[in-house]
């Protein structure tokens, strides 16, 4: 017999981890989201702010290259524009999931420093949290800097383990 799409979003997983960059795709991650899960669903939108952030908490003029140290300023003023601009796109992340009919208190907004690298991180993430899903936009990078680099959804995608994982185009 076949089950209609509200029967097949309340069969999928509960608790979705969406990995987000700013990106079109990731917009499309959302959208995913919204058109195609139930909206009882934990729903967590997750980024990862570079590590770069780091060199903005050195103080002491010993922990910094004199090269860098001239740059600093400008580096970190940079890096603050980008988490705020990130926190922004989370924000209107979970306002598209909240307009969609997903309630309020179902989304969590995570913005974490990277600890190892963004893949990692979010695997991590999804690891400790107990995740059933994770959702990610594809990257559009090409096939020879995907085979040279990776992208951080190839990497999830090699790397999963007691989670399944969307990848959206």
């Amino acid at each position: 017999m076949l089950k209609t799409i509200n029967e097949r979003r309340q069969a999928m997983a509960k608790k979705f981890l969406v990995a987000l960059d700013k990106s079109s795709n990731s917009l499309r991650a959302v959208k995913f989201v919204a058109d195609n899960i139930n909206c009882a669903a934990q729903i967590t939108l997750m980024s990862i702010v570079p590590d770069i952030a780091a060199a903005c908490e050195l103080r002491d003029p010993s922990e910094v290259h004199p090269l860098l140290k001239e740059n600093i300023k400008d580096l970190c003023v940079i890096e603050e524009a980008k988490t705020a601009a990130m926190e922004g796109f989370l924000d209107e992340a979970k306002k598209a999931l909240v307009n969609a009919g997903f309630p309020s208190e179902n989304i969590t907004v995570c913005l974490r420093r990277q600890q190892t690298d963004v893949a990692g991180d979010i695997l991590m993430e999804a690891g400790e949290g107990g995740y059933d899903t994770i959702v990610a936009g594809r990257r559009g990078v090409s096939g020879v800097k995907q085979f040279m680099f990776g992208s951080v959804s190839s990497k999830i995608i090699n790397h999963a383990e007691n989670v399944s994982v969307i990848v959206v185009d």
